[in-house]
C-alpha cells in the first residue's frame, strides 16, 4: 500500500478529476444522469426526448420490474476516485443505471461499468464465451473492451482456498481457480466465470494528486445471460452493497479509504460518487436498519410533511439509487399523494393518462408557473429529508411544458426512496457508523465542510446484522460476489478503444493528471 493510502489521502478517478482540492477523505467520481446532454451525445441521441411522456414511461417501466421482483422477496483513509475519471453516467439505453469508467490491469484496460448499490459483485467481461458485443448500433459512439488475465502482468489467480471464494463446494481442489455464478433477479440475468485479482487505479483527491493502486478481487465474467447481453451493464457491473466483498468494503479493508462512500445527485442530472467520504458535521443523518437476510441501505421513516399538512406514519424504506422514481406502499402512498392533490392549485391534467405512469398529474397554469406543495420526510431520530424535486414536468416534443405530475408510484409491500427524491442531495452511505447522511449540495462543488472523524482502527467488514422483517433485492444476487481492484493511469492499453466525449475543462484536467503521472 502506498504512503498516500496509509495516510488516508483522498483519491479520485483520473478522467474527470476536479482541479480543486478537497478536504474530505474519500475517493470520488462525477455522476451523469442517463438523459444528460453528455450522455445523449455518447449514445447518439437515441433517448426519448427528455420530459416527454415516453421518457417517463421508459423510466417507470424499469422501476416496475424492480418493484415486482422485490415484492417476491420475503418482506419489504482517504477519498479516492477511479483513475479514469470520477464521473458516473446514467444511461437510458443501458438498463437505466449509473455508469463509471474503471481501469484494470497492466497495461490497463478501461470498462464502462454499472454502479449498483443493490449487489456486491464486481465483474467485467473476460475471456468471453458468451458476452455482450463490443460494438453495436445500440451503443452509439461507444466501443467496449474485454479483460484477459493472460494479457495483464499484474493479474493473479484467486484459488478455492481463498476466504473470498464463496463456491468452494464447486471446486475440484484447493488450488484451482475459484468459480462464481451470480443470478440477478431480473430477466433471467446472470454472470459466471472465475475470480481473479488485479490492480485498479485510483487517484488521490486531497493535496497533490497521486496515483494509488489497489489489488481488487473481481469476477472474470466469461458467460453472461439475459439483460447483460444487451442493454443492462454490457461492459461490467460494480457492486456497492454492504457485503464484505463489495467495492467499498474491499477498499476499506486494503486501507485505501474509510468504510463509507457518498453519491451526489445534481438537479441537472450530473453527479459524483466519492469512496471513503465519511460525511460532514453539517449533514442530517439517521441510523441504517441492518438485516441479516437483506443487508441493504434501509432506513426508518416516522412521518412526512406535505405543504401545510403533517402526516404521522411509520415505515421502513430502501434508499435505492437504481430506482428512478420513489415508490411507496399504502397507507403512506395514499396519505402523501392525496394530501398533495388536495393542496395543488392547478387543474388536473387532460393528458392521456394511459401514457403516464403517475396517478396525479396537472395542467400548467396560463402564467406558466408551477408551485406545488413542498414535501419532506422525517427520519428516525428527527432528521428532515428534504424532497427538492417531487414533480416531473411533462413537455411536448418541442420541450414546451404542458403539464406536471407528482413523481411517486404505488408499490406493493416494499418502499423505495428513488433517485428523484435524492435530487439536489449528497447522500452518505456510512457503513462504519451504520448511518445514512444527507445534505443539500451542488455536485460540481468541493465540500469544504468539516469532515466527520475517521476511525483508523475500524473494521472494513460491516458488523454482523440482526434478523429483520423486510427484505428487498433490487439487483440482489443468489450467489457469490467479489469486488475490488485498483485503477490504472490514463494510458489505455493498445486494445482499449472506449471512446467518451468530455468538455474541454474536464479533458484538460485529465491531460494534466496524465502528464503528472508520467
Amino acid at each position: 500500500m502506498s504512503a498516500a493510502a496509509a495516510a488516508w489521502v483522498p483519491v479520485r478517478i483520473l478522467f474527470l478529476a476536479a482541479v480543486a482540492a478537497s478536504a474530505a477523505e474519500a475517493l470520488s467520481l462525477d455522476v451523469h444522469h442517463r438523459y444528460s446532454a453528455t450522455v445523449r451525445e455518447w449514445v447518439g441521441h437515441r433517448a426519448p426526448p427528455a420530459g416527454t411522456a415516453e421518457y417517463y414511461a421508459a423510466l417507470a417501466g424499469h422501476d416496475l420490474r424492480r418493484r415486482s421482483l422485490a415484492a417476491g422477496a420475503p418482506g419489504a483513509g482517504g477519498e479516492v476516485a477511479f483513475a479514469d475519471g470520477n464521473d458516473t453516467y446514467r444511461l437510458n439505453d443501458f438498463g437505466f443505471l449509473h455508469y463509471a469508467v474503471v481501469a484494470l490491469g497492466t497495461p490497463n484496460v478501461t470498462f464502462l461499468v454499472a454502479l449498483d448499490t443493490g449487489s456486491d459483485l464486481f465483474w467485467v467481461p473476460c475471456d468471453c464465451i458468451k458476452c455482450a458485443p463490443l460494438v453495436s448500433p445500440n451503443y452509439g459512439n461507444l466501443k467496449f473492451d474485454v479483460y484477459s488475465p493472460q494479457k495483464s502482468s499484474t493479474s493473479r489467480k484467486v484459488t478455492c482456498s481463498s476466504n473470498l471464494c464463496d463456491q468452494q463446494s464447486a471446486c475440484q481442489s484447493a488450488s484451482t481457480s475459484c468459480p462464481y455464478n451470480i443470478e440477478y433477479l431480473s430477466d433471467n440475468t446472470s454472470s459466471s466465470g472465475v475470480l481473479v485479482e488485479d490492480l485498479m487505479y485510483l487517484i488521490t483527491e486531497y493535496g497533490q494528486s497521486k496515483i494509488v493502486t489497489a489489488p481488487i478481487t473481481f469476477g472474470c465474467g466469461q458467460v453472461q445471460t439475459g439483460s447483460f447481453l444487451g442493454s443492462a451493464a454490457p461492459n461490467g457491473l460494480l457492486g456497492l452493497g454492504m457485503d464484505s466483498k463489495s467495492v467499498p468494503s474491499l477498499l476499506a479493508s486494503d486501507g485505501v479509504a474509510p468504510n463509507s462512500f457518498s453519491m451526489c445527485f445534481g438537479e441537472d442530472g450530473h453527479g459524483r460518487i466519492n469512496f471513503g467520504d465519511t460525511g460532514s458535521s453539517d449533514q442530517q443523518e439517521t441510523p441504517l436498519n441492518i438485516y441479516k437476510q437483506n443487508p441493504y441501505y434501509n432506513i426508518s421513516i416516522t412521518g412526512a410533511m406535505v405543504g401545510s399538512k403533517s402526516i404521522n406514519a411509520r415505515f421502513s424504506a430502501i434508499v435505492d439509487s437504481g430506482t428512478s422514481f420513489t415508490a411507496l406502499s399504502d397507507p403512506m402512498y395514499t396519505e402523501i399523494t392525496h394530501s398533495f392533490n388536495s393542496q395543488v392549485q392547478d387543474k388536473p391534467s387532460q393528458l392521456d393518462s394511459s401514457s403516464l405512469p403517475f396517478e396525479f398529474c396537472y395542467s400548467v397554469s396560463s402564467k406558466g408557473t408551477i408551485n406545488p406543495p413542498n414535501i419532506s420526510l422525517t427520519a428516525k431520530g428527527g432528521s428532515i429529508f428534504p424532497v427538492n424535486d417531487p414533480i416531473i414536468t411533462i413537455t411536448d416534443t418541442a420541450s414546451n411544458p404542458i403539464g406536471y405530475c407528482l413523481a411517486m408510484m404505488k408499490s406493493e409491500g416494499v418502499n423505495l426512496i428513488g433517485e428523484n427524491f435524492m435530487s439536489g442531495l449528497k447522500i452518505v452511505f456510512d457503513r462504519e457508523r451504520k448511518v445514512l447522511g444527507w445534505k443539500n449540495f451542488d455536485c460540481y462543488s468541493v465540500d469544504s465542510s468539516s469532515n466527520l472523524p475517521v476511525n483508523s482502527n475500524s473494521s472494513a467488514v460491516p458488523p454482523k446484522p440482526a434478523m429483520g422483517p423486510n427484505s428487498y433485492t433490487p439487483e440482489a444476487t443468489t450467489g457469490a460476489s467479489p469486488n475490488g481492484n485498483q485503477v490504472n493511469v490514463l494510458q489505455p492499453s493498445a486494445s482499449s478503444s472506449l471512446k467518451l466525449h468530455f468538455n474541454i475543462s474536464v479533458f484538460i484536467t485529465a491531460a494534466l493528471l496524465f502528464i503528472a503521472i508520467l
